[in-house]
């Protein structure tokens, strides 16, 4: 008798969850799980993936948001900042436009408030009260799925266009930064005074995550004997965060679509395996990691 979906993973038939193939869905699944967990890695986004959208009707904030609703930030900084997410933050979920035309204005967009933190001269000792004094929320299941996954020596890998110093703090104060855990971010360079004085290394943003990946094969190269991924993201450019992974012989692509949802359902259902609409959770991420460990 052939299992339904469904009913190997009951939580696939929650309201929120939307696939273009369920079949496609339950077939991956099924490999992965023949191939076993430890031949698994989780590679992620974190605004907005791992962390909640909205919490009580009210945004949360984005590693970004943390520090410039934060007391670290003066108020002309504030404004300043507003104006940046207001101008680009409409272009970057404009779906009428080319990831290619929007490319030039993300890296204008992340340069000009990289610019303006570092003129805000941040001190390193108060961004612990920044992450904790904020609104940011990781999504309702995170100590689940942060432990398990550390439980069977899973690899979980972030990719984010935030800033890796606030996302690290937000994930330590919700004590699950275990140490299968490594973050590709934008990472604050301090002074010898603990002043922000530059950011390291290669900008990430949202749109060139896949370079990201590619600068770091060598930790891909670690794990070279997990071909099989289950990647996380919420935004179509999340989409390539695995290209790196080489001879990856399975994938399962979960996304939330969290903000102008009938607008971008149809891309979002043609590129993720699994959609997820308004979900402030991670009840799917979680079910479908219970079973691929074979707790379910």
């Amino acid at each position: 008798m052939t299992t339904n979906i469904n009913e190997m993973i009951p939580e696939l038939s929650n309201p929120s969850v939307y696939m273009r193939d369920p079949q496609r869905v339950q077939e991956i699944l099924q490999s992965m799980m023949k191939a076993g967990s430890n031949t698994l890695q989780v590679i992620s986004d974190f605004d907005m993936t791992l962390t909640r959208f909205e919490y009580n009707g009210k945004r949360c904030p984005t590693c970004h948001n943390i520090l410039d609703e934060s007391q670290l930030i003066s108020e002309d900084g504030k404004e300043e900042l507003k104006e940046l997410l207001n101008t680009y933050y409409p272009i970057e979920i404009d779906s009428s436009q080319s990831i290619e035309d929007k490319l030039p204005l993300m890296v204008e967009w992340w340069t000009k408030a990289h610019e303006l933190l570092i003129q805000q001269k941040i001190r390193k000792d108060g961004i612990a009260t920044a992450v904790g004094e904020s609104e940011a929320k990781l999504r309702e299941g995170y100590q689940l799925f942060f432990d398990h996954l550390h439980e069977h020596s899973i690899p979980v890998l972030i990719f984010s266009a935030g800033i890796g110093d606030i996302l690290e703090e937000v994930i330590h104060q919700a004590g699950v930064f275990h140490p299968n855990v490594k973050v590709f971010s934008n990472y604050m360079d301090f002074d010898e005074d603990g002043v922000l004085k530059a950011f390291k290394g290669e900008l990430i943003h949202v749109y060139n995550k896949r370079e990201g990946a590619l600068l770091n094969t060598g930790h891909f190269q670690e794990l070279r004997t997990r071909p099989n991924v289950l990647l996380m993201g919420d935004s179509l450019g999340d989409l390539t965060m695995a290209d790196g992974v080489q001879d990856m012989e399975n994938i399962l692509k979960i996304g939330f679509l969290n903000d102008k949802v009938e607008e971008r359902k149809q891309s979002y259902l043609d590129s993720y395996d699994i959609v997820l609409v308004k979900d402030e959770t991670l009840d799917v991420p979680n079910a479908v990691v219970l079973y691929l460990t074979g707790n379910k």
